[in-house]
């Protein structure tokens, strides 16, 4: 149907399909013109040339023939009639002045009495002229007769001849047309063509072909080659501005941590230090700053990591047992489940090579995550499994899960879940999760959100594994 309409609209032709159209119309219009009017002046001579020469053969052969008064009657004198009319296949009648036919071709048919002019009689034009005598009236007449059927022919095949010649202008002007159009709408497919290899690769720093000739088309290029390094610019500008944003956000964050530990250490140092009975104000106020600062030591790491993994800053990298690590990030995470139950499922080494620390972040955040938007009496899962050349962390719960509408955003930055389950103090950074995905993809893998089946929220990392022939003992047990 979609085929049947883009047939049946112009407006949806290609251009070089239009062009040959409007070429073709065009000639079209002008040789059925130029058909019609070749074609009537060339029937009316074709006519009138017939006409002539009957009138020509007519008072030719009147002026040879005599009419002579006898005592019997007339005598008719004229030339052999059937050599005269045998070339032209005529038929010749002559009459007297009273009428009576006095000489004729063999087999001549009844052409009625002479009649001036030309008239028709069946198949036949028939023309009568008089004879003249010696100054008096006509002494009689000479009828002549042929067939027009072969004048008939010779139109029919006039008007075939024309007919054909305007088919076949108009075939060659759609074929002229289509290779003009082709011919012309070449350079603007290699700019299409570039244009769209641009949009696929998102890469303004190709440039346009430049068309030989100078012409509306070649300005045209011209002007978007233009364009494109406008905006390769501009894309070089806003990315170094980019880079020095994530540098500096990446420097700042690393040098707050050293002032923060200090304040941590010096907060926990007063703390330890106040000789006041536990609970009274000045107890509180340190309890209320040290909490704020480890928050807020807390949001430096985060934004830390996410500024080097911007920055394109690569960590330390080592061959590592993924087991390990998640059994660790478990072992961490279990004080604070409150009454959740953690599973822990693995029973063999996942060696990868990676940066520890980073896989350790990941996989607390993971299980924080987990613990935070489930509710007391949950159960949450860790499993970590090998698939070909691919190492899976899945952390499973049977919670009120992820809605569909946030799958595609969970992992973005500054993302908070929200309803009853949620049991962050202020809903949380928002940075949990945008971490995983950040680790994930600085190692080579890539972290997506489901439903498990245990009917909550599902999310799953995948790595790639560590090549390696030297099995790596497992040191974690059940939690």
């Amino acid at each position: 149907m979609a085929i049947l309409r883009r047939l049946t609209h112009p407006k949806v032709w290609p251009v070089r399909w239009r062009l040959a159209v409007g070429s073709a119309g065009l000639t079209l219009a002008i040789l059925l013109v130029f058909a019609a009017v070749i074609g009537h002046l060339a029937t009316q001579r074709i006519r009138n040339d017939f006409n002539r020469e009957m009138h020509t053969a007519v008072t030719t052969l009147a002026a040879q023939v005599r009419v002579t008064e006898t005592p019997s009657g007339p005598l008719v004198t004229s030339p052999e009639l059937d050599d005269f009319a045998l070339p032209n296949g005529a038929v010749v009648r002559i009459f007297d002045s009273t009428g009576r036919v006095r000489a004729r071709t063999h087999n001549a048919p009844h052409l009625g009495l002479p009649r001036p002019g030309v008239t028709h009689v069946g198949s036949l034009r028939v023309v009568s002229t008089p004879i003249l005598g010696e100054g008096g009236p006509p002494v009689g007449y000479v009828q002549y007769a042929r067939s027009d059927q072969h004048i008939d022919s010779t139109i029919e095949r006039l008007w075939l001849f024309v007919a054909a010649g305007v088919l076949g202008g108009v075939l060659l002007a759609s074929l002229a047309g289509l290779a003009i159009a082709n011919q012309a709408m070449r350079p603007i497919a290699s700019l299409t063509a570039t244009a769209g290899e641009i949009t696929s690769t998102r890469d303004p720093s190709r440039r346009m072909p430049q068309p030989d000739i100078d012409d509306e088309v070649g300005e045209l290029a011209r002007t978007l080659d233009q364009m494109l390094r406008s905006l390769d610019a501009a894309r070089t500008e806003r990315e170094q501005a980019m880079q020095q944003q994530r540098e500096f956000v990446a420097d700042a964050s690393h040098e707050l941590r050293t002032p923060l530990t200090s304040v941590i250490a010096n907060l926990e140092l007063l703390q330890a230090s106040l000789p006041s009975p536990q609970g009274s104000e000045d107890h509180e106020m340190v309890d209320s700053a040290l909490r704020s600062s480890r928050r807020m030591s807390r949001l430096v790491a985060d934004l830390l990591l996410l500024a080097r993994a911007d920055a394109g800053r690569i960590s330390e990298r080592t061959d590592c047992d993924l087991a390990e690590i998640a059994g660790n990030a478990a072992a961490e995470v279990a004080p604070v489940a409150g009454g959740r139950r953690l599973n822990l499922d693995n029973g063999r080494p996942v060696p990868i090579h990676g940066n520890p620390d980073e896989l350790h972040r990941m996989v607390v955040n993971l299980l924080d995550n987990a613990v935070r938007h489930t509710p007391d009496g949950s159960t949450i899962e860790l499993r970590l499994r090998v698939d070909g050349d691919k190492a899976t962390i899945e952390v499973a719960d049977d919670g009120p899960g992820i809605p569909d509408a946030m799958r595609e955003h969970v992992f973005d930055r500054f993302v908070r879940g929200s309803g009853p389950a949620d049991t962050a103090i202020g809903g949380g950074t928002g940075l949990g999760l945008a971490i995983v995905r950040a680790v994930a993809r600085s190692h080579g893998g890539e972290v997506k959100a489901s439903q498990s089946s245990l009917g909550g929220a599902l999310v799953t990392v995948t790595l790639p594994l560590r090549k390696t022939e030297q099995p790596i003992t497992p040191s974690l047990g059940a939690l």
